[in-house]
């Protein structure tokens, strides 16, 4: 059965079986059968964007979580390599034997339906919260082409914040882009509800201690931190991403305001 892992709260599972590609992800996601008996969506290593988007996932996702948004469970989840054999499709078999080793899983919600802003109401809070949010974590992908939200048993739940965090893909300073306003936020779904961001700041600000950004940014493995060439460590790398959330969030008025300013362009 699967074991917490003793150094940190995030649940470790083994993948038994490989079970349906998600085709509508850019990165191959898939359903897959664990040793806990559930369904979990897994992220691989493997896929085009690589371990940081499960960096990225984890970090949004815990985040999220923190601030009190609904998140399936997120576990580390192992898979082995021969899987490969068993699968006829050419593409997956490369996935599978590139992704060898600790990967991410999302706990599959069984029967959830995807987030329609016509159909599906939002108040203004909510929204807010949820625009506040991306534009902390810097997420491109919450648009009405791919909300990444679903209702399930009446609620919203997140999903797939993979594409969040892309400062650590572009190679540029972090310190500059963690200073940044968010200019994707005019395509963000939920805008033109998002009327109280300025109490949102305040809440959220205060529920984003140092302490609350360490202990999260703390469960990403060493292994994915390590998995590039660098010169820094996986603790510096870790470091950066602290850095880069805290200064984020000393200078939210910049997003914020940025936020608004589309908003009266809607």
């Amino acid at each position: 059965m699967a074991q917490r892992n003793r150094e940190s709260p995030v649940r470790t599972v083994q993948v038994t079986r490989y079970v349906t590609p998600l085709r509508e992800g850019g990165s191959l996601p898939a359903i897959v059968d664990a040793d806990d008996d559930f369904l979990y969506v897994l992220k691989f290593r493997g896929a085009g964007q690589g371990v940081k988007a499960l960096i990225a996932e984890l970090i949004a996702g815990e985040l999220a979580r923190a601030l009190g948004f609904r998140i399936p469970e997120i576990v580390f989840a192992i898979l082995d390599p021969a899987m490969a054999r068993t699968e006829p499709d050419e593409e997956i078999q490369d996935l599978l034997r590139a992704s060898g080793g600790l990967n991410l899983g999302l706990h599959f919600l069984s029967r959830a339906t995807t987030f329609d802003p016509v159909l599906n109401a939002v108040s203004a809070r909510l929204a807010s919260q949820i625009v506040w949010f991306d534009c902390f974590i810097t997420n491109v992908d919450r648009t009405a082409r791919n909300t990444n939200m679903l209702i399930w048993h009446r609620e919203l739940w997140l999903i797939d914040h993979g594409a969040a965090l892309y400062f650590h893909h572009s190679g540029q300073p972090w310190e500059e882009q963690a200073k940044k306003p968010f200019a994707a936020v005019k395509d963000h779904v939920l805008l033109p509800w998002a009327t109280e961001l300025d109490a949102v700041d305040a809440e959220f600000r205060q529920i984003l201690t140092s302490e609350r950004i360490q202990a999260i940014v703390d469960l990403v493995p060493d292994e994915w931190l390590t998995n590039e060439p660098t010169a820094d460590s996986a603790e510096e790398q870790r470091q950066i991403y602290v850095r880069f959330l805290e200064t984020r969030l000393a200078h939210s008025e910049v997003f914020v305001n940025e936020a608004k300013h589309a908003q009266s362009l809607v």
